[in-house]
């Protein structure tokens, strides 16, 4: 059963991914407060052709990453830290070099890149905090509430790229659809023995021994699914 605080929290948490993103452009606006990056303008959301881009380097540099393991350039190394790296990656030039330093298979098809220049790229993944600030830094619940939109807990609007958020107690927890997998990374400190990232299916998980992870709508440890708001 659980307790009256568990509770409370629980309450809290859902307010928050409702109102986030108000309360993130009210402390942005605030007379006073906050610093020019706080204040700037949210970057417009992608073009159709963008968007389906973005998708699908998103998920070939989540099922790469996986398949090869972590890269060098994925510093942060958490079930956020991965949701941002491969968000990042996604933007970037695909060039040769950025190629070689990720070990990209040579006969896997590029999809197309994202056309945007460099400041629109990087502002995408300027991340808005909770005070309305914007960093390369966020964790799980930043990410979900003032830069995504719930696509609902049933699953049935669900496309490539979008997230599952769990609230699992003191923790809160990020994983990402491929449209194949469903990948992410356990939280854990990386060992050489494991890196942390995982890869199931829809329906493994769906019948995971634990509940709690179950991304169905009766579970209340189930936040929902989410879409990130430059591509809502």
């Amino acid at each position: 059963m659980q307790t009256r605080l568990e509770s409370t929290r629980r309450a809290m948490l859902a307010a928050g991914l409702a109102w986030g993103a108000c309360r993130a452009a009210q402390a942005a606006v605030s007379k006073g407060q906050g610093s020019a990056d706080a204040q700037a303008a949210a970057p417009r959301p992608l073009g159709p052709a963008d968007a389906q881009a973005f998708r699908a380097w998103f998920c070939a540099i989540l099922e790469e990453t996986v398949r090869r393991g972590p890269s060098p350039r994925w510093v942060h190394r958490d079930c956020a830290g991965l949701v941002r790296f491969a968000a990042r990656e996604a933007l970037l030039p695909h060039e040769a070099r950025w190629l070689a330093s990720m070990g990209w298979p040579q006969d896997r098809p590029l999809p197309p890149d994202v056309e945007l220049g460099p400041a629109d790229a990087q502002a995408l993944t300027r991340w808005t905090l909770p005070d309305g600030a914007r960093s390369d830094f966020a964790g799980a619940l930043a990410l979900v509430q003032g830069n995504t939109r719930p696509v609902g807990k049933d699953g049935a609007r669900v496309l490539p790229g979008d997230l599952l958020f769990f609230d699992q107690g003191a923790d809160q927890h990020l994983m990402a659809w491929t449209g194949r997998r469903i990948i992410y990374h356990t939280g854990a400190e990386p060992t050489p023995a494991d890196s942390g990232l995982r890869s199931t299916t829809l329906g493994a998980l769906l019948r995971h021994p634990d509940t709690r992870w179950r991304p169905e709508a009766g579970n209340p440890n189930f936040a929902g699914w989410f879409r990130f708001r430059f591509l809502a």
